[in-house]
């Protein structure tokens, strides 16, 4: 099929139209810090105690098995996005290997996971101001959150650029600054007020290797691969990014660097200075290690390197799930309003008007469930699974992709290694991920929901069916009343 090009120029006296094509307002910088910032989401910093606690010190294992997965899913991703520049995203290439009911199905499942994201997102940014304004309702700074977030992505898709480029930063320097404080500690043998001496010795302790067994072990796995959630985002930024052949494989072999500085290494430092039984999964272990290394206010922080974590998370979500909207719209999957750009800077506004709009509602839910930590439990599950999801489809389209163009794959300057082989192993990896949530009741809970979502999105695909039936029927009784 013949997919409409985000570079085509707009038509000669179009300068008093709507643009017709997305600005490529992202520049190398742009992309790679945030490829460096989605590798370090609100998962890491809110998540990372409750799966040091349930995996012990197999977490480290837990993190790399994941994040080698999901560099396969990222390789596959890039290989297909480069065999043609006029990719918006990878919705586009999954509807030419596996057709548009699949690409419709992907498309929503997506969009809907950023935006329960970003719900999750907001929420807690609430709770994070709270630290600071304890009397404060959570809903009032989640709400002003969501509207900072509209302003930056309505300006320009550089404005994005440069918000997503410092909350990066931002997260990057508290991590780094995090392991030299960490690794210092350990290396000086510095003792805790409670009696904890950091030591390599609480990292190689056999008793504390999975200290729930294997199923101990397995039931990280779900959180980390929420906690690497937003990575993929590389294949969404591709119509935007002024030189995607170059820029994108650059930052996707640069994920398992991420992976063992921002996960390994951390969690590492983490265990190594806390031990394992002090580490709370009801609390951030990054605040502990600074509280222990001695430093004023650590704790108000920590907080604020956690909101802005938070925050942009918030922002690749309302970026993403408007992109995704948009490209959805020009598929002819989404109301052809979603496609409509705004003059000035060519950003799809309805479709950020109504990704907002979305947001803002769940984000009132804070009114049914008050209890911040409850509420982003739910919907930040829905978000994980509907990412497997998302992974799976980007592999089995590279599957197709690697049997009817075979021409395609030998020509690619960025062929994923072993391609058939681990991508199968990826799809069996994930798939045992999904049974695992079974045993767990809140996952199981968020599992047992997601057959609804697709049962709506087969009634949405037959009604699609339908009008666009009752539109050809239109048509051949017109022509044939003419004739």
């Amino acid at each position: 099929m013949t997919l409409p090009s985000p570079l085509r120029p707009p038509s000669s006296g179009a300068q008093d139209e709507t643009p017709q094509h997305l600005a490529r307002g992202l520049s190398g910088r742009h992309i790679q810090l945030i490829s460096l910032g989605g590798a370090i989401g609100t998962g890491l910093f809110m998540g990372a105690g409750k799966t040091i606690a349930v995996s012990g010190t197999s977490i480290l294992i837990t993190y790399a098995v994941v994040g080698f997965f999901m560099y396969m899913v990222m390789r596959a991703m890039g290989e297909l996005l480069l065999t043609r520049m006029d990719y918006r995203s990878f919705a586009d290439f999954v509807s030419d290997y596996l057709g548009p009911k699949a690409s419709f199905f992907l498309g929503w499942s997506y969009w809907l996971s950023w935006v329960v994201t970003c719900i999750a997102d907001v929420v807690v940014c609430g709770a994070y101001v709270q630290y600071w304004l304890p009397e404060i309702s959570a809903w009032i700074p989640a709400l002003l959150t969501l509207g900072l977030l509209f302003v930056f992505n309505m300006l320009s898709v550089k404005m994005f650029g440069e918000a997503e480029f410092w909350f990066a930063m931002i997260k990057i320097i508290a991590i780094v600054a995090l392991i030299a404080a960490g690794l210092w500690m350990i290396a000086t043998g510095w003792v805790s007020p409670d009696g904890v001496r950091a030591s390599a010795g609480n990292i190689t302790d056999p008793a504390v290797f999975m200290p729930h067994g294997m199923m101990g072990f397995f039931a990280g796995f779900q959180i980390a691969i929420f906690a690497y959630t937003g990575v993929e985002l590389l294949g969404t930024m591709s119509a935007e990014t002024r030189t995607p052949e170059t820029i994108l494989p650059r930052a996707i072999r640069a994920i398992p660097l991420r992976i063992i500085i921002f996960y390994v290494l951390s969690m590492m430092v983490i265990i190594g200075v806390t031990s394992w039984q002090h580490v709370s999964p009801e609390t951030s272990p990054f605040v502990t290690l600074f509280d222990k290394a001695g430093l004023p206010a650590a704790a108000a922080l920590i907080n604020f390197v956690a909101l802005t974590s938070t925050m942009s998370s918030a922002n690749s979500g309302v970026y993403c799930s408007t992109r995704m909207l948009y490209g959805m719209s020009l598929e002819k999957h989404a109301h052809r309003q979603f496609r409509i750009l705004s003059r000035a800077t060519a950003i799809p506004v309805r479709s950020l008007l109504f990704s907002c709009f979305c947001m803002l509602s769940g984000t009132l839910l804070l009114f049914l469930v008050p209890n911040v930590m409850r509420l982003f439990t739910i919907v930040s599950t829905l978000s994980a699974i509907l990412v497997i999801y998302s992974w799976g489809m980007i592999l089995i389209a590279y599957l197709i992709y690697r049997k009817r163009r075979p021409d395609l794959h030998q020509r690619s300057a960025f062929k994923m290694p072993a391609g058939i082989v681990m991508s199968w192993l990826s799809l069996i990896f994930f798939l045992f991920s999904l049974v695992i949530m079974v045993f767990d009741p809140d996952t199981l809970m968020a599992l047992c929901s997601m057959p609804f979502w697709f049962l709506l999105l087969a009634m949405f695909w037959r009604l699609k069916l339908r009008r666009q039936q009752a539109r050809q029927m239109q048509r051949s009784w017109a022509a044939r009343t003419n004739a």
